[in-house]
């Protein structure tokens, strides 16, 4: 009797516990993801072909062209803020692990980049002048059309100086200076643009120190959404991290060294997120100390070595929360924004460490870059699929994955089988309507369940079901790493 309990609890726990998983196949849909999330003009080789032109006339009550980039979610707003840092993480998992990935994917991932560096160069074309977001959320959020639909305001938030910008403006530094590297080898001009542009937008978030969302001309149209909820001063560390490592500049160096302290270096909050840079500073950083003796970044490293402590169960320092299915699990909504973004600083530090023979201490353990990337396989592989519910969290990837995304241009019908416009309040019968999605937006990683691994699949319940640029972004360097070591050591 108890071998016929202990069988069938195996049988029960089977089909989430250990698949084998297609990382290539994954990490191929996660890049074509952000073709889903385009604004503007698109290319003839557009391969999510149920998308159209849209956001055509961005830009114009400021006669300025402020065509393209990425819509950030499910919704039709451009905000500069978490499309900046989805930049800088797909072009930190192409200088991490572009090596690993097969050369059309390496292409499609720069692509992606790119679609993003040539959007954020408009942004900061115009001397003392950023440009942070374009659309108003609050009559975009009231309206469910398509982005070819749009007849919404397409306001445009812009910061002059003195006014502060410091966390977008130093976001958007790090993205170029991070981009550059992505570039160097196969655009070395266009990398160069990047990289000067870099500098100079840096300067102008160091120069006028503040956060955006302070300014009262656009505060109501960046909160709640995307409002600096953390501070600015993580951004300027982050930018001048980037900037050094892009550079080789010393001048950046002196930077982080000088003003570490004054900008929170010592706080060494657990985060990494479009708002909250400090844990992925601490890792960036700690190459230089690993590979560099720069024994005057050592808080920076010890702080990252505490990061990684805090994420691995068997640790006494370990207080991340994770769901009985082994999800890192943060409250708030989109979750998975957490487990990828923290998956990538897993990996990224197992390669620094691995570089250079060492391992973390955590008092009770010594933690190896072996053990770092366990952690991270077991995130990724909860997401596709090795899950109490069985579901992969990325559409379009397995054969049970979410089908009623909170995605405005997925749950319509397309232009091309509906040409004729859809007004804001007639999408409402979309919204709500309990029909799988028409269009499938391959590659989206949606927010995810709950602390409880609960997920329902339900459009209206967008702190779950809505995909976001800044989830895929990491995970992309993930999957690469995961497809050239399906079984890490």
């Amino acid at each position: 009797m108890k071998l016929a309990i202990i069988a069938s609890l195996i049988l029960l726990f089977l089909p989430w516990f250990a698949h084998s998983h297609d990382y290539q196949d994954a990490l191929s849909k996660s890049i074509l993801f952000f073709e889903g999330q385009r604004s503007g003009f698109l290319p003839q080789d557009q391969r999510l072909t149920w998308r159209a032109n849209s956001g055509l006339s961005d830009g114009w009550m400021y006669n300025t062209d402020l065509v393209g980039g990425y819509y950030d979610a499910g919704d039709n707003v451009k905000f500069n803020f978490p499309m900046a840092f989805t930049t800088t993480l797909l072009s930190w998992s192409v200088i991490e692990f572009g090596d690993s990935m097969p050369p059309n994917e390496l292409r499609n991932a720069l692509v992606a980049i790119r679609w993003a560096t040539d959007y954020l160069l408009k942004t900061v074309s115009q001397p003392n002048r950023i440009f942070v977001q374009v659309g108003d959320p609050n009559i975009d959020h009231s309206c469910w059309e398509r982005p070819e639909d749009m007849d919404t305001a397409r306001t445009v938030y812009a910061v002059d100086a003195p006014n502060t910008a410091s966390d977008v403006a130093g976001e958007t530094a790090a993205a170029l200076a991070a981009s550059s590297m992505a570039f160097r080898s196969s655009d070395p001009g266009y990398a160069e643009t990047l990289l000067r542009t870099a500098v100079r937008v840096f300067q102008f978030a160091d120069t006028y120190r503040g956060a955006y969302s302070d300014n009262s001309n656009i505060r109501d149209g960046v909160c709640p959404f995307y409002c600096d909820f953390d501070g600015y001063q993580d951004e300027l560390l982050w930018a001048a991290a980037w900037l050094r490592r892009a550079s080789q500049d010393d001048s950046f160096l002196n930077y982080i060294q000088m003003n570490g302290k004054t900008l929170g270096a010592d706080e060494n909050i657990n985060e990494f997120g479009w708002d909250n840079k400090h844990a992925g500073i601490n890792v960036l950083v700690s190459k230089e100390v690993l590979e560099g003796n720069m024994y005057t970044l050592e808080s920076y490293k010890a702080s990252a070595d505490s990061f990684m402590c805090t994420l691995i169960p068997e640790s006494s320092s370990t207080h991340i929360d994770y769901t009985p299915g082994g999800l890192i699990y943060r409250p708030g909504g989109s979750n998975l924004q957490h487990a990828t973004t923290i998956s990538f600083l897993l990996l990224v530090y197992a390669n620094y460490l691995a570089k250079t023979s060492q391992s973390v201490n955590c008092g009770n353990i010594y933690v190896t870059p072996a053990s770092l990337r366990l952690q991270a396989k077991k995130q990724v592989d909860y997401i596709l699929g090795d899950n109490p519910q069985g579901l992969s969290y990325m559409v379009g990837y397995g054969n049970n994955f979410p089908q009623r995304i909170h995605h405005r241009g997925s749950s319509l019908p397309s232009i091309k089988d509906h040409p004729q416009p859809v007004a804001c309040k007639e999408g409402s019968i979309y919204f709500n309507s309990t029909n799988p999605n028409p269009n499938v937006l391959v590659g989206a990683v949606v927010g995810g369940p709950g602390e409880d691994d609960v997920y329902q699949d339900d459009r209206v319940d967008f702190r779950k079901s809505e995909p976001t640029t800044y989830i895929n972004a990491p995970f992309v360097g993930v999957l690469a790493y995961f497809a050239a070591n399906p079984n890490p050591s």
